[in-house]
């Protein structure tokens, strides 16, 4: 059997994009997943995503994620370029109503650039030099002096397995907010490495800026792969609302493989 798919990338978080809308592709098979996300032996990406056929009244798609590990999550980038890839599939749909694993979104142009809404986050919970945000995915966000000096393959691992978050893990997010602006960069649990962006991370860093009031929405996310956009409303005294993520999604190329 050969799989069509197309490559998509989000300021460098890459991702194979599979149009399952007929639900033929082959979703139990973790090994399978874990091959075609592989870099030296599949296609190689942050991850797979298949865009199925509706699941819910009122939605246009179902984006289902897997990590390269074939975990499942919500992922931030991913969901803009499911969105830029189903729009394309339909000749540049304005917006859409799509499902995933945490619930409803909603993905839409905005000039060039792909805005995607995620749900109200009840909780920042705050320490001394690190939060912990959950926003359809975890994650610990650190703050450091400098985020290019971070030894991130040494310390991101330890964080993000440590006992206190569980067996499912945590995101790493080292970030630094200079001149208004977050500069940050992710260890991704699933992809076990660094990636040049992680949009829920980049969501992360913004309200636990924006929580401690060291930037302003719409705030200005910097990160190895590029540069996005984070609009979010404080809904009540903790929770935080009306949020979108913004920034750039793009076809790499099209391509098949022998499964």
């Amino acid at each position: 059997m050969r799989l069509a798919f197309e490559k998509w990338q989000g300021t460098g978080n890459d991702f194979i994009l599979v149009d399952d809308r007929f639900g033929s592709f082959p979703a139990h098979d973790i090994g399978l997943v874990r091959r075609l996300c592989d870099r030296h032996f599949g296609i190689g990406s942050d991850g797979l995503i298949l865009l199925q056929a509706p699941r819910e009244t009122g939605m246009d798609f179902h984006m289902e994620f897997f990590n390269p590990d074939a975990s499942k999550s919500f992922c931030g980038n991913g969901s803009r370029c499911a969105f830029a890839a189903w729009s394309a599939l339909h000749g540049r749909v304005d917006r859409a109503r799509f499902s995933a694993i945490d619930g409803a979104h909603e993905g839409a142009w905005h000039g060039e650039d792909v805005a995607v809404t995620l749900g109200y986050v009840p909780f920042v919970s705050q320490n001394d030099d690190h939060d912990f945000i959950h926003n359809g995915s975890p994650h610990e966000v650190v703050r450091v002096p400098d985020v290019d000096a971070v030894e991130i393959m040494v310390d991101g691992p330890k964080r993000a397995h440590h006992e206190r978050r569980g067996p499912g893990g945590t995101n790493v997010n080292y970030m630094r907010v200079a001149d208004g602006v977050v500069h940050m960069r992710t260890f991704e649990r699933g992809v076990e490495a660094e990636t040049l962006s992680c949009g829920t991370g980049v969501v992360a860093a913004a309200l636990s800026a924006m929580n401690r009031q060291e930037a302003r929405s719409p705030a200005r996310v910097s990160t190895r792969g590029g540069q996005l956009i984070v609009e979010a409303e404080r809904a009540d005294r903790e929770g935080w609302g009306k949020i979108r993520l913004i920034g750039p999604a793009v076809r790499v190329f099209t391509g098949s493989i022998e499964i």
